[in-house]
């Protein structure tokens, strides 16, 4: 999708998110405290790319997920913007933003995947 065609389909704050690189207010997403069952999928283009059961509570105001669903789901690419050395988090499949991963996750990967809920959209199981 195009960026107009995006404006069309997200929220003001999704597109901000996605295509502008921007972060909801902690604690403020739908996801955040939410443990449904089921698969997290990309708000843009649909690809899938986080299981509920890879979700765990990190406490940082932000859905957290200790791996994608697979290897090919996200990209992570160097981000020093603001002052600070991260990795940032992509879909792979449209480029869109969808937040951070850190090394200071629960095992067996260490990972938190610190995503915004407005760059998700869970289809329960």
């Amino acid at each position: 999708m195009n960026q107009d065609e995006l404006k069309n389909k997200l929220s003001p704050e999704a597109f901000n998110v996605c295509c502008n690189s921007g972060t909801e207010a902690p604690f403020s997403g739908k996801y955040d405290k939410c443990y449904d069952q089921g698969i997290y999928h990309c708000i843009c283009c649909d690809a899938e790319l986080f299981s509920s059961e890879a979700k765990f509570d990190s406490g940082s105001g932000w859905p957290s997920y200790f791996q994608a669903i697979n290897e090919e789901a996200i990209a992570c690419i160097e981000d020093s913007s603001h002052g600070m050395l991260r990795t940032e988090v992509r879909c792979k499949q449209c480029d869109a933003h969808l937040g951070h991963v850190f090394n200071d996750g629960p095992q067996p990967t260490g990972l938190r995947f610190c995503i915004n809920s407005v760059s998700l959209d869970l289809k329960r199981a």
